[in-house]
């Protein structure tokens, strides 16, 4: 009777941690952002249109969509960061460091640029609507080739970053990871890899927001 209460009691606590788990897991991947963002078309959707995985998250700015975009178009390690936090980025050595001004010679200014997420590993810029969608691809769409150094990921990814103007002069950045698994593995990886992204991404959405409404 008593290993049969104790059995009772484990399977309970099992039961409670995966609900709590999967609940975690929901709200990281819709952090933010509202039903009709999540739900919305938004630009890039198209180069992965069935994706096994897919993050919207949102964050409201007190700027116009000018006064973000150029803290968007800076992104990246070899150029102005992540907004996010450098210092658990660099404990791997990835020497991310965020700037605090907007850069000319830092920002993207066409299709096909690298945008490394680390040193030898870039996505392409594959959509570039000025003030309005940037979207980074990783081998991903008509005539986009992925990078030597990106050749071997088992799953195909997009980053979308969409400014939605508001009322009164304010902004909404919706910021979309689309996944498509190229292996039958790929989500062994991506699943932990995404919980880490969650954490960088809440954080790099409140650095974007605070640097855009300083200026």
């Amino acid at each position: 009777m008593r290993w049969t209460r104790r059995l009772t009691g484990l399977a309970a606590a099992a039961a409670c941690a995966a609900a709590a788990v999967l609940a975690l897991r929901r709200a990281s991947l819709r952090w933010g952002a509202t039903e009709a963002e999540r739900a919305m078309d938004l630009p890039g959707d198209e180069l992965l249109p069935v994706p096994d995985l897919t993050a919207t998250r949102a964050i409201s700015i007190a700027a116009p969509a000018s006064a973000v975009w150029p803290w968007l178009t800076q992104l990246g390690q070899n150029r102005g960061g992540f907004y996010s936090h450098d210092w658990l980025e660099n404990l791997i050595g990835l020497g991310i460091h965020s700037a605090e001004t907007i850069r000319p010679e830092l920002q993207v200014q066409e299709l096909g640029e690298t945008v490394d997420l680390a040193p030898g590993a870039g996505l392409a810029v594959v959509r570039l609507d000025g003030e309005r969608a940037l979207v980074l691809g990783g081998g991903v769409g008509p005539g986009v080739s992925p990078s030597p150094q990106s050749g071997g990921v088992p799953y195909d990814f997009t980053w979308a970053f969409f400014l939605l103007p508001r009322p009164g002069g304010s902004t909404r950045l919706v910021v979309r990871e689309r996944y498509a698994y190229r292996t039958g593995w790929a989500a062994a990886l991506v699943e932990p890899v995404e919980m880490l992204s969650f954490l960088m991404s809440e954080r790099m959405l409140r650095g974007i927001r605070d640097r855009a409404e300083r200026t």
